[in-house]
């Protein structure tokens, strides 16, 4: 008895020490390290299972002695206590394994409600204003918009009462305090036929609880009730009620999955359709609203382009897109229609009539190499077999608009195919219309050092104040054969003030002469200015031009380093050319694809390069700095806002252990973890790119527009402003990370995340990225832009090879990524699932430290998306380059900790981790504050270790009586 006693005693002295001792009473006002909840949970872990083990030992001993188990009562009761020690024992064991889990969900909150009243206040406008200047007015016929003289309206469509508001996975958000669309028109002064609205609402299925652990897409069933469904008298009082009516049409995506592009596997839709092309049951739906109102408006809410031509039909009388309005979005639409707001968005995306025309139709999707099969085991411990998925860039650069927009040009002559182009495309890349007219032309281009200057003037001509964009291209001299160019490219946009009625405003559009430099990936490997005229463009989409002067460069130019690199560049990616015969436009039909890529075998090199096991760790760095775990008075906080090459960081680094370093590496799942060694707070990471959306925090803030809406103002001083508002409303809840914005790139329409991707542009994607994160940073929120890189595609996204030519890659791909570090001074990026080739993009030296670090300078930390090993391996990670594992139940890096040159990677990235949250407001956030979940687990602990010594003692313990 003694001495379990005496053991159980020590253990609790070794818990209650743990507690106390992660900040003592003296410097607990000024720490910033708050309980460490690792060395407490591992210490209640050890103290429970060596009294639970003493416990048991001592009964079974003193049982066996007295015959306690010898009746039936005695087994069953002992039985029991066992079980109830072992009970105690897998809890804590389970506690220990997801510490870093139940920890960020009971992390004590720091948020501030007045706070976070006053900056959703400011969130919410700004949503409107997101949606005023983002929604595009596709068509108005007659000038049927805006609906000045009436107040009346009629709305169809299954959509009118289930708003596509964003979309699911990281970019989601609580959608319950949401402005829906009646809502929005009532604000707006106009009476809306509720028999209809509850008609739909009657038809609308349940929608099912989604798991933010299952992001497999939206739904795509199209609900649209069949004519059977609306009676008579719905529709004659509907034509009583107003001559007026809008239709809703809707599509939706998600993290997860790409769009069908079938509709067959689908109960609700067409088996001879895809998901972005009007179905049977919309057709008849629009046809019957046709047929009996005088004015037909449609709002298109869909954040992924969809094919229209239906728009065109003689009785649809005005269209406008809305994408994902978010909170309060559809305020603004009714603001539009009713005439109080021009609408002056343009469009991001190229919108062909016909999908199928974009060569990615053809590469988007489900690929597999047919002998690739492995093993692999799922979280339960399931073994299933897989296969490895591919995927082919064959496009090149021909993208979007660089594609359709290039596709009917005469190579030799310049010329434009315009019948053939106007049968493809039915609204150019930065089409939009407004309610007045304006006049715009180049006053002047210049070039001023690094930079080409042109100086634009706006005249609003027409009756109707409004904004007006300004979009400046730029056509390359292109030879056949020689370096693959799109026919014009977009090199820069600025947006005006409201203007009213014969007012001008004027404006200087500034981009790098260096922009007009193509990547030579194949003779000089290098970006090259060919010599030859250079047409400077204004436009009024990527097709139409307003105005234009001309540059010319005398003779080739060589650009081993652009102006603005921080070092030279040459090909690094050649292994993810592949095999493929890429888009040339010196032989558009021998060279696109006219049928989908077919599975196809993979060869011995690729099998074992794409080996879930083979982790290619880079090449070892001279060791230069062991990690040292010395004893030192430095804290984090001394180095808030200090450079990066500050030489304190060294000092800073050598109080550390490597268990500190690997911890900190290996536990970045919405948080980077505290290390009391230098007194880091541990910091809040959420998602996301619409909001924040805080899924294991119970965060959730005002869920902003679609980030296609955004980039569709065209307005970066307004992206500032969500930038401004997002990071407030971040701080208020204790949040100082933001995993967005997202910048991959609309490669295809189909992809399932383009609703929380900007655009099929870079520099539109780039600029906005770079002006929102710019911002957040000022208020001390990082951002981590996301998915770097070439992460385009839902389907098969995990692992996935990508094959892509180099020229594509800098141009298109990695371009959105380059503006907000080059720019916006972004200090956080997120690395993605795929692999570029057959190397893992979040263990790809190339991308992260060759490109990344070396050639654009940036100075942060990298992290992985979800890291869920098999291929990804965090010591690849740290030495390719990349900093945190987002990861909640550890990656801790075990091969980088026993060399000296691991131990450099290990400092490395432990410094870029220190210095992006150094350079964050986690200083005036963070202060210890009790964890009750541990005070809670110790209590419980010590409750049902007491509760089971008494059951013991009860059982084998007998009554003096019966012993005399």
């Amino acid at each position: 008895m003694k001495t379990w006693k005496k053991t159980g005693l020590a253990s609790l002295v070794t818990v209650l020490l743990s507690v106390s001792s992660t900040v003592s009473a003296e410097d607990y006002a000024s720490s910033y390290q708050s309980w460490d909840a690792t060395v407490i949970v591992k210490n209640t872990l050890i103290f429970a299972s060596i009294l639970v083990v003493t416990l048991l030992a001592y009964a079974i001993y003193r049982g066996l002695q007295n015959k306690s188990f010898s009746t039936k009562k005695g087994k069953i009761f002992a039985a029991l206590l066992a079980m109830l020690g072992v009970i105690i024992i897998g809890a804590n064991y389970a506690v220990n394994m997801f510490v870093n889990v139940i920890d960020t969900y009971f992390a004590p909150s720091y948020a501030d409600d007045a706070k976070i009243t006053d900056a959703e206040k400011v969130s919410k406008e700004l949503v409107t204003e997101i949606q005023r200047e983002g929604s595009v007015l596709l068509e108005n016929k007659n000038k049927t918009l805006p609906l000045k003289d009436t107040k009346k309206v009629n709305v169809f469509g299954i959509s009118s009462v289930a708003i596509t508001y964003g979309g699911s996975g990281s970019g989601s958000a609580d959608e319950s305090r949401n402005v829906n669309l009646q809502k929005g028109l009532e604000d707006a002064g106009y009476e809306v036929n509720s028999e209809l609205t509850d008609f739909y609402t009657e038809n609308l299925p349940e929608k099912e609880e989604g798991s933010v652990f299952s992001l497999n897409g939206g739904d795509y069933n199209i609900y649209e009730p069949s004519q059977d469904k609306y009676s008579e008298d719905l529709l004659t009082n509907a034509k009583d009620f107003s001559d007026t009516a809008l239709v809703v049409i809707s599509r939706n995506g998600g993290e997860g999955a790409d769009l069908p592009q079938s509709m067959a596997d689908y109960e609700q839709g067409d088996a001879d359709k895809h998901y972005l092309e009007l179905q049977n049951v919309e057709k008849d739906m629009l046809n019957m609203v046709e047929q009996n109102f005088d004015k037909v408006v449609v709002l298109i809410n869909s954040s992924n382009a969809m094919e229209l031509g239906f728009l065109e039909d003689e009785n649809v009388d005005a269209a406008l897109w809305i994408g994902g309005p978010g909170l309060s979005g559809l305020t603004a639409v009714g603001e539009i229609l009713d005439g109080d707001v021009n609408p002056s968005g343009r469009l991001v995306d190229t919108y062909a009539y016909d999908l199928t025309s974009n060569p990615t139709y053809w590469n988007t999707g489900d690929f597999t190499y047919t002998n690739s099969e492995y093993v692999t085991t799922g979280w339960d411990g399931k073994k299933t077999t897989a296969t490895q998925k591919f995927v082919d860039y064959q496009e090149g650069i021909y993208v979007g608009y660089r594609y359709y927009e290039t596709r009917f040009v005469d190579n030799t002559t310049g010329q434009i195919d315009e019948d053939a182009y106007s049968k493809t495309v039915q609204y150019p890349f930065g089409y939009g219309l407004s309610y007045t007219n304006f006049k715009q032309e180049i006053t002047s281009v210049k070039e001023d050092g690094d930079q080409i200057k042109v100086d634009v003037k706006v005249t609003n001509t027409g009756e109707v104040a409004g904004k007006e964009v300004a979009q400046v291209y730029y056509t390359a001299p292109y030879t056949v054969g020689g370096v693959e160019k799109s026919h014009v490219v977009l090199a820069g946009f600025d947006k005006t003030e409201q203007l009213e009625p014969g007012a001008s405003e004027e404006m200087t559009i500034s981009f790098d002469r260096d922009d007009l430099a193509s990547y030579d990936y194949k003779t000089e490997k290098a970006y090259v200015l060919d010599a030859g005229k250079y047409e400077i463009k204004l436009m009024n989409n990527a097709h139409d031009v307003l105005d234009s002067e001309t540059l010319t460069v005398e003779s080739k130019q060589i650009l081993n380093q652009r102006s603005s690199d921080k070092t030279e560049v040459t090909n690094v990616f050649d292994y993810a050319l592949g095999d493929i015969n890429y888009i040339s436009r010196s032989d558009w039909e021998g060279t696109s694809p006219t049928e989908r890529t077919k599975d196809r075998e993979a060869s011995d090199e690729i099998i074992a390069e794409m080996d879930v096991n083979n982790h290619r760790i880079p090449e070892n760095e001279t060791a230069k700095e062991a990690v040292k775990g010395t004893d030192g008075d430095l804290r984090l906080v001394d180095l808030a806002g200090a450079d990066y090459d500050d030489e304190r960081w060294e000092s800073l680094l050598d109080q550390m252990s490597s268990d500190d370093m690997a911890n900190l590496i290996g536990y970045g799942g919405y948080a980077t973890g505290a290390v009391k060694s230098i007194d880091k707070p541990a910091t809040i990471d959420i998602d996301g790119p619409a909001g924040v959306n805080g899924i294991f925090q119970n965060i959730k803030g005002i869920q902003y527009n679609s980030e296609v809406v955004v980039a569709s103002t065209w307005n970066t001083d307004l992206v500032a402003d969500m930038g401004d508002a997002f990071a407030k409303e971040a701080l208020a809840h204790g949040v100082v990370g933001l995993y967005g914005p997202a910048v991959n790139i609309h490669r295809s329409p189909f992809s399932g995340r383009n609703f929380e991707y900007y655009s099929e542009d870079p520099v539109v994607s780039g600029k906005m990225a770079s002006a929102l994160a710019k911002k957040a940073l000022e208020n001390g929120v990082y951002t981590y832009t996301k998915h770097f890189a070439l992460n385009d595609q839902e389907d098969n996204r995990t692992g996935v090879a990508t094959w892509s030519n180099e020229q594509a890659i800098r141009e298109v791909y990695l371009k959105a990524f380059e503006i907000p570090v080059k720019e916006g001074g972004s200090t956080a990026i997120m690395s993605s699932f795929n692999r570029i080739g057959t190397l893992w993009a979040g263990g790809n030296k190339d991308l992260l430290t060759t490109v990344l670090r070396d050639e654009w300078g940036f100075q942060g930390m990298v992290i992985t998306d979800y890291f869920m090993g098999g291929y990804m391996s965090s010591d690849q990670e740290i030495r390719a380059g990349g900093d945190l594992a987002l990861s909640t139940l550890g990656a801790t890096p075990s091969l980088s900790t026993g060399t000296e040159e691991g131990q450099t990677a290990l400092r490395k990235a432990t410094k870029n981790i220190l210095y992006t949250v150094a350079n964050s407001a986690a200083f005036n956030i963070y202060k210890p504050k009790t964890k009750w979940w541990l005070v809670g687990l110790v209590a419980g602990n010590v409750v049902l270790v007491g509760l089971l010594g008494l059951g013991l003692v009860k059982v084998t313990v007998k009554k003096k009586e019966e012993v005399a």
